[in-house]
């Protein structure tokens, strides 16, 4: 495994994560907003991660791995609108994107689960600053046995 590979792997996991993080703040801010250019409500966006380089099939990663350490972190794959989940319907005539029958359709942004994926995201990004941590204290302990 060369030196640095571990720094690399850690820097993709902050990366993917800060990367959540923002997409999750974007749909809290636009929670309630009714219209978007093309006349609908805003969708929900969801990230999709995918292991870096992870085109082989688990065993020959398996047998790789036996022979030497082969992981290459983590990618961001897309960003998906939640096509699953409903707006919310919410009766207000006076609201100017109310139908004929004064039901306004809200994003399908739930605050108490964006709040909860950003604490996840959160935590993964702190999991992966704290592996890169110990990934440098290792390193330079090994350097200064070479000076020492």
């Amino acid at each position: 495994m060369a030196m640095f590979s571990a720094f690399d792997i850690n820097a993709t996991g902050m990366t993917a994560e800060r990367f959540r993080m923002d997409t999750i703040s974007q749909n809290v801010a636009n929670a309630n907003t009714t219209r978007t250019e093309d006349g609908t409500p805003y969708r929900r966006k969801v990230v999709v991660f995918e292991e870096k380089n992870s085109q082989t099939p688990f065993h020959q990663v398996l047998n790789k791995a036996r022979d030497r350490y082969s992981g290459s972190g983590v990618k961001v794959t897309g960003v998906y609108e939640d096509t699953w989940t409903e707006g919310n319907m919410v009766y207000d005539p006076s609201h100017p994107d109310a139908d004929e029958n004064g039901y306004v359709t809200y994003p399908n942004v739930n605050i108490i689960t964006e709040m909860t994926n950003l604490i996840d995201a959160s935590r993964a990004y702190q999991a992966n600053t704290t592996a890169f941590d110990a990934s440098k204290k290792i390193a330079t302990m090994g350097l200064s046995m070479l000076n020492g």
